[in-house]
């Protein structure tokens, strides 16, 4: 995964809440505790904090800074902010040498960043849009990039649902519902 998908999670999630930004944000995203307001500042600030670690390349630890949007933020705002957020990510991505890495729980490397922000960025665009009750699912290529690098050893099954299975977000025939859950974005090498 590389900047590429980066650029195309964010676009889908401008394409697909850009419409809906009147909408009352204030309501629980989905099933998480946090407001849609809220969940898209995370994404904003998980995409700064990747593009953060790629560019200082911290070997233990996250580096101790935060992004911050106003809560008197418009949820267009919000959504201009991680927009620029996803631009600094792609943009650190974009220049990354392959061999390096930085600090995620493990050793990171790009493309392990890359795949992160796409999971984040379509993973909480999915809750975003439980909570405003639109009709979306994650594309299925992006969904199976994710499921490549972070869940290798994730069920067959359409990606798109094994994903959300994978995060505690839906079923799969057969399987328990996840409760917990964790990605494997570190590498050893």
């Amino acid at each position: 995964m590389d900047h590429q998908d980066v650029d195309a999670a964010v676009a889908e999630m401008l394409r697909v809440l850009g419409p809906h930004t009147a909408e009352d944000w204030t309501v629980p995203a989905g099933p998480l505790e946090w407001t849609c307001w809220q969940t898209a500042a995370h994404i904003g600030h998980d995409l700064l904090a990747y593009a953060a670690q790629l560019a200082a390349q911290p070997a233990d630890a996250y580096l101790p800074i935060d992004l911050y949007v106003r809560p008197t933020a418009s949820p267009t705002e919000v959504l201009q902010a991680v927009t620029a957020c996803g631009g600094l990510l792609s943009s650190a991505l974009a220049t990354a040498n392959p061999t390096l890495r930085a600090w995620h729980w493990g050793p990171c490397d790009p493309e392990g960043f890359a795949a992160m922000g796409v999971a984040e960025t379509l993973l909480h665009t999915y809750d975003i849009t439980q909570g405003l009750s639109v009709d979306w699912l994650p594309p299925a290529p992006l969904s199976a990039a994710v499921l490549n690098r972070l869940f290798p050893t994730a069920p067959p099954g359409g990606p798109t649902q094994v994903l959300l299975w994978c995060t505690g977000r839906g079923e799969l025939d057969g399987l328990p519902r996840q409760t917990s859950w964790r990605w494997k974005a570190a590498r050893p090498d």
